[in-house]
């Protein structure tokens, strides 16, 4: 079972994390750009971020458009590490994004003759509430904020807004993970036989991008914990400087993950989210090592280094006080 600490906030101390940055525009065309300093690598965050946005807005998926990692199109941001992207960034993207709506309301409402309140977004339109016939399309309501007509009193032209956001606090993310691991006494070869993952990250703004992050994080600890090493010589002479010599696991070392979730929302940011990018590695290393170590008790094995080598894990056996039979008694080895 583990707590990890990410997306950190001031009271933390370090002197990584801190705030965030975002700029969202409504277009004159009524398509939407945002920026992000948390600049993604892979993890999916724009499908993430075009998301939220395109919930709050009520607009089409597609009509979202995520600018990163360009300084000649992103003002400022921190950057992506730590599990930060989503708690930190997603929580500037999203203030942005209320901002702009916020705006948007008012010039709807002139539009429309309504009051901001009575307002629907809903499907690239704005309406008023229980009147769907009496609606403006984002182009018009848009056309109209960038028109150079006289607007409404208390109304700048333009439909872009920008926010920092930096968090009271960390957050903590959390879980239990459960490994069943079988060792064959002969050779001391350890087999990974079932692998369950209950996490807890706070709301899930796409769950499939979650999972796909902790499946990530398992392959990387279950290669930590059984089959990466960096090797060297007598003479320290690294042996495994490319991967012809340095092993990784592959699709056929793993079983099928089971995975689950719990969500407990943190304060700390208005998403109720916190960081997932770390967890499934967090959680399998030890877990796995921590099943090694139960397979072997019956021979006396009360700990074992990384990583699980055959040959470690045989002269583990053969060289402690050994008894007759494995840890459940079966005469092929533990399993725990």
């Amino acid at each position: 079972m583990y707590v990890e600490v990410c997306g950190v906030g001031p009271s933390s101390g370090l002197p990584t994390g801190g705030w965030e940055h975002s700029q969202v525009t409504v277009e004159r065309d009524g398509r939407v750009s945002a920026t992000t300093g948390a600049s993604p690598h892979g993890q999916g965050n724009e499908t993430t971020f075009a998301q939220m946005l395109a919930d709050q807005l009520g607009i089409p998926m597609e009509h979202v458009r995520i600018h990163h990692g360009d300084t000649g199109v992103v003002k400022q941001g921190i950057g992506t590490f730590g599990s930060r992207s989503q708690a930190v960034g997603g929580a500037a993207l999203h203030l942005a994004g209320g901002r702009v709506k916020a705006k948007m309301a008012k010039f709807a409402a002139a539009l429309l003759e309504a009051h901001e309140g009575d307002l629907v977004f809903e499907n690239g339109m704005i309406a008023v509430r229980g009147a769907p016939s009496s609606a403006k399309s984002f182009a018009e309501v848009a056309g109209y904020a960038y028109r150079p007509v006289k607007l409404p009193e208390g109304l700048e032209p333009g439909l872009s807004e920008e926010a920092f956001f930096e968090p009271s606090n960390n957050t903590y993310p959390f879980g239990c993970h459960i490994a069943m691991l079988e060792v064959d006494r002969d050779t001391g070869e350890p087999r990974l036989l079932k692998m369950v993952a209950v996490d807890d990250a706070g709301h899930l703004i796409n769950p499939l991008i979650v999972e796909g992050q902790i499946h990530g994080g398992l392959a990387q600890g279950i290669g930590q914990a059984m089959i990466e090493e960096v090797a060297y010589s007598d003479d320290g002479q690294p042996l495994t400087g490319s991967f012809m010599d340095y092993a990784i696991p592959r699709a056929s070392d793993f079983p099928r993950f089971e995975l689950e979730s719990t969500v407990t929302p943190t304060p700390v940011n208005p998403l109720g989210a916190k960081g997932v990018g770390e967890a499934g590695t967090i959680g399998s290393t030890p877990c796995i090592v921590s099943a090694a170590v139960d397979a072997l008790s019956g021979f006396g094995v009360r700990h074992v280094d990384m990583m699980l080598r055959p040959e470690r894990l045989w002269r583990v056996i053969h060289g402690a006080n050994a008894s007759p039979h494995g840890a459940h008694g079966s005469p092929q080895g533990g399993q725990a």
